[in-house]
Formats: structure tokens, C-alpha cells, sequence
């Protein structure tokens, strides 16, 4: 891993062992930038603070051996990227700024997708973690995350269940809190649909009545026009010497006619004006037809008129036109329908949600026996790992219970109240020593205890759900002397079987690493190329001397130093 403007670090290399790697140095070296370094190629958060100061941007770039067949290696490729000999080449750019930018094997992708690959390839534990494991909720979810299969399918139950009995339970309290509300709202819609029903509108009837309107509000000068048309088409009776154009047409027509078998051009202006005439006549006679059916009854407009006000008033109501109108009475009666049906919907939605509520219960009991089988196994796995961790005479076990709710579900014959993971509030207990009652964690535990705690929870897990590479941040806190050795020997037996890098000021734990890398400042303050080196051979004495007596060259120290390195060999 390349490490570049980040923090105190300049310009850095970190070269991890596969198997142990302990990062050692002087408070405030630099050695937690190691850890955010690591944190930021997994997705981490991107703080424009952790630029170094005068820099434009910080950079890490890290090469990730995946193992074979990894799923990590699937889904890279899958977003584009390129494998290099089987290892993944990770890149991350965080500018001052504020902006980030990921890069995986040669491609750009979104923070997330480095995200999404860390929970396969590294497990990171720091002393936030272990603020977290005293959280009941978390005890709850490492319990479950170690029984594996076993809580996972009833839990995928469980949760099915009670998401449709949320559903149910938050569709009846609707209905029955607004009862009033909808009560309302029915009387409104059924003033509605009555007040429509005693117009009885028709679909169009508006513009047929706005029509007949116009029309009979003009009778008389269209009847007069009317009249007046066909006189000048076919002639009135009370004026025979006058000339009209029936008369004119029909006298051109008899005219072409006697001459038309002579030229066939004026034989077809013949059969036209022949057309003419016939068209003449039809329109006369409708003008004839319309003059003598006109209504000019003022009966006939009153009623119109007062058809027209008793639509208008619906249409102010319930649309802008009778169309819209008769579309409202349709929805609303739908809804009316709905809202009558409340009654039996409630009756449906109560019958639902008591059932749900027994299958939740029975799936809750399901559940809370799968834990109970898995806390046995994980309490009893953990307990021998403290055995290892100077711990021998510790004890650890779970309290699994519930919480009386009257408005819970039922469990084994109790009523008790119950969340999206189950009815179950896990505890993680710890016994010290003999004689002593199991207490939470929270309470029982020391720092230096506590730490042990998570780092056997921890060993337990690679067994049951391993990653290849684990990172832990100075989980060693409040450890000393000999508990601080068995740490250290319990974390190199867990590096036989996956990576494992810790930040530590512990020479009791350092000792036992395959590879210890010192992080040291420059005179300027400040980490480069030469700032993070492998120790080995006298180096690594001096280092371990400094970390056990704050003085490399103290003989004694020294002595010491070298007793650590040939315990950890002879473990080895």
C-alpha cells in the first residue's frame, strides 16, 4: 500500500506480511494512518481534514491478493475491472476539497462498490468497536452472525411476517382513528351522487342545450332569413312577375339542351347546369322544411334555459363540464362503496392481524430457540478462547429475554413485545473469575478484559465466518504483561489461517509478529518513503526496547526484547 498527502504521511510505503504485521511506533507517528489508509481503499469515509496540509489531494493506492474463486474477484470484474496476476489494484483520491474519487483495477466506480467488496475481504476492530459490542443490539447481531444458517432462516421468516402484520396493523389503525374523518367524507360524497342523480345529466347534453339556446333565442330572423332564401332559390307565390334562380338555371339548361348534340364540350356544361338545378331544388325545399319547423315557442327556451341553470350548478360543483361531471360521480361512487365497506374491512384486517400475530408468535419461539442452541455453542467457543488470552478461569454466557407487553405476542404461554429481529433481548454475561456472577460486559469487564473479550469473539468468528484479513487498532488497550503475551500468541496462531495486522504499543504483541514495521517522523514532522520500514534482526531489539522501557539502548530492556523474540520463535 501507497500512501501519499495523507495526515503526517507524506510519502509512505506499507508492505504487509500475509500473515502477522505489527505497526509499532511513537504516539502520534502516524501508525492510525495506516488503519484510515486501509479504511478509505475499503470505502471509508472521505474527510477533506485528512489531507495534508499545502497538498491539493491525498492518495492511497493499495495491490489486494484475492483468493482464488473469491466472490470479491467476480463482482470486480463484473464493474470493469482488470485483475493484475490475480490481485486487485485499489486506488483512492480524496481531494482537499471535499471530493473523492475510487478507483478499481483500472476503472472508475462508486465509493460504494469499494464498500461492497470490503465485508469480503477484511474484518476492521478498533476501540469504537469495542464501544459497539457493549450495545445490546450488537450482542444480538454477533449472536446471530455465528449461528449462521441456523437464526438466519427463521429470522427471514420472522421478518417476512412481521412486515405483512405492520401492514395489516397500520391499515386498520387507519380506518379506525379516521372513522370520524371518513364518516364525513362518505355524507359529502353521497350528498353528491344525489344531488347529480336528481338532475340525471346526460353525457353532452350541455352543448345540445347550449345549441337549441342560440337557436331559439334568434327564431325569428332565422325563420325570416330562411324564408327570404328560398324565395331567391325557387320564387315566391305572392310575387310571380319576380325572378328567382330555379327559374334562371332551368332556363339556361333548356337552352344548352337543343344545341348539345352538336359539341360534346357543351353537352357536359349542359349535364351540370343540369346538377345546378337539381342542387337548387334540394336546398329549397330544406329551407322550406327548416322555416316550417322552426320552434319559436318561448315555453320551449324557458324550459331550456332552466334545464341549462340545473346543469350549470353541477358543473360548478364537480367539473368543469358535464363530462367531467358524470367522471366524478363514477369515482365517487367507487369510493363511497369503499368507505361503506369499512365495516367488513375492519372485520377482515382485525381477523389478518390476530392471525399474524400467532404466526409471528410461532415463529418467534422458533427463533428465540435457534439462539438459544447458538449462545450455548458461541459462549462456551468464546470462553475457551479467554482460557488462551490469560484468562483461564473467565466465564462467559448469554441472557436471552423478553419484555412482558401486554400489545406484544404470545410466546410460550406469555405476551411479550416483540421488533423486526424477533422478540429476543441478547446480553452477553462475563464472569471473571470464580465466585463471581455473570455481569453485562458493560459492567464486569475492564478495558484490558474487554479487549480480550472481542478479540476471542473475534477468533470465534474466523472459525464460523472467515475473511481473509483482519485488522485490529490497538484492541490491546489496558493489557499488560502476561495477558499482553497471550494476546499476542492468540493472534499469531489466528495469522496460520488468514492476514492479520495490528496497530500496537504492546512489545508483548509485537514480538510475536512475522513482520514489524516501525512508523517514525522526520525532523519536519511529518512520514516518508524512508518513515514506515521492516524491522529486523538488531532493529527490531531497539524498537522493542523502546515500546517495553522507553530507551532502545537500556541492557535490560534489551534483554528483555530479546527474551519476547525467542518466546514468540519458540511458539512458532
Amino acid at each position: 500500500m501507497r500512501i501519499r498527502a495523507l495526515g503526517v504521511i507524506d510519502d509512505a510505503v506499507v508492505e504487509l506480511s500475509p500473515g502477522f504485521t505489527a505497526v509499532t511506533g511513537e504516539t502520534g507517528a502516524g501508525k492510525t494512518m495506516v488503519v484510515t489508509s486501509l479504511g478509505l481503499l475499503l470505502g471509508g469515509r472521505a474527510d477533506p481534514a485528512l489531507v495534508r496540509i499545502g497538498a491539493k489531494n491525498a492518495v492511497v493506492e493499495g495491490r489486494i491478493a484475492l483468493p482464488e474463486g473469491a466472490s470479491a474477484a467476480v463482482r470486480a470484474e463484473e464493474a470493469g475491472a482488470e485483475l493484475d496476476d490475480g490481485a486487485l489494484l485499489v486506488s483512492r483520491t480524496v481531494s482537499a476539497e471535499g471530493r473523492s474519487r475510487a478507483h478499481l483495477g483500472g476503472r472508475s466506480v462508486p465509493v460504494g462498490m469499494l464498500a461492497e467488496l470490503a465485508d469480503e475481504l477484511i474484518a476492521v476492530h478498533g476501540q469504537t468497536d469495542q464501544q459497539g459490542l457493549l450495545k445490546l443490539s450488537r450482542q444480538r447481531q454477533a449472536l446471530d452472525r455465528y449461528a449462521g444458517e441456523a437464526v438466519a432462516v427463521p429470522l427471514a421468516a420472522y421478518g417476512e411476517a412481521y412486515r405483512r402484520l405492520r401492514a395489516v396493523t397500520a391499515g386498520l389503525e387507519e380506518i379506525t382513528t379516521r372513522a370520524r374523518e371518513r364518516a364525513q367524507e362518505a355524507d359529502l360524497l353521497r350528498f353528491g351522487l344525489d344531488e347529480i342523480a336528481a338532475v340525471e345529466p346526460r353525457a353532452g347534453e350541455d352543448l345540445e342545450l347550449a345549441e337549441e339556446a342560440e337557436r331559439l333565442g334568434h327564431a325569428e330572423a332565422l325563420a325570416s332569413a330562411a324564408t327570404a332564401a328560398h324565395g331567391a332559390l325557387a320564387g315566391d307565390p305572392e310575387d310571380p312577375e319576380g325572378v328567382d334562380a330555379a327559374t334562371l338555371v332551368a332556363g339556361a339548361h333548356r337552352v344548352l339542351e337543343a344545341v348539345r348534340s352538336h359539341d360534346p364540350a357543351l353537352s357536359g356544361l349542359a349535364d351540370r347546369i343540369g346538377e345546378i338545378g337539381i342542387l337548387l331544388g334540394d336546398v329549397a325545399g330544406e329551407l322550406a322544411g327548416y322555416a316550417d319547423d322552426l320552434d319559436a315557442d318561448p315555453l320551449r327556451l324557458a324550459a331550456v334555459e332552466e334545464r341549462r341553470a340545473a346543469l350549470t350548478a353541477l358543473t360548478r360543483k364537480y367539473g368543469a363540464d358535464i363530462g367531467a361531471v358524470l367522471a366524478w360521480a363514477e369515482q365517487s361512487a367507487a369510493r363511497l362503496a369503499e368507505l361503506d365497506g369499512d365495516d367488513d374491512r375492519i372485520g377482515e384486517l382485525t381477523e389478518e392481524r390476530d392471525a399474524l400475530r400467532t404466526e409471528l408468535g410461532a415463529l418467534a419461539q422458533a427463533l428465540t430457540d435457534a439462539r438459544t442452541e447458538a449462545a450455548e455453542r458461541f459462549a462456551a467457543a468464546v470462553t475457551a478462547e479467554l482460557a488462551s488470552l490469560a484468562m483461564p478461569h473467565a466465564r462467559v454466557s448469554f441472557a436471552i429475554r423478553q419484555t412482558e407487553d401486554p400489545e406484544g405476542v404470545e410466546v410460550g404461554g406469555r405476551t411479550v413485545g416483540y421488533g423486526p429481529a424477533g422478540v429476543d433481548e441478547v446480553e452477553l454475561l462475563l464472569a471473571p473469575h470464580p465466585g463471581a456472577p455473570p455481569r453485562p460486559i458493560a459492567k464486569g469487564a475492564s478495558g484490558g478484559e474487554l479487549s480480550r473479550v472481542m478479540l476471542a469473539v473475534e477468533v470465534v468468528f474466523a472459525g464460523t465466518d472467515p475473511v481473509p484479513t483482519y485488522l485490529f487498532d490497538e484492541v490491546d488497550a489496558g493489557v499488560g504483561g502476561k495477558a499482553a503475551v497471550e494476546i499476542g500468541r492468540r493472534l499469531a496462531k489466528l495469522a496460520k489461517t488468514a492476514q492479520v495486522v495490528v496497530v500496537t504499543h504492546l512489545p508483548q504483541v509485537a514480538a510475536f509478529a512475522d513482520r514489524q514495521l516501525l512508523v517514525e517522523k522526520t525532523n519536519d514532522g511529518s512520514v516518508t518513503r524512508s518513515g514506515v520500514k521492516v524491522l529486523e534482526g538488531e532493529d527490531r531489539v531497539r524498537e522493542l526496547s523502546r515500546m517495553l522501557a522507553g530507551q532502545e539502548d537500556s541492557e535490560t530492556a534489551r534483554a528483555h526484547a530479546e527474551e519476547l523474540l525467542a518466546t514468540a520463535r519458540a511458539d512458532a
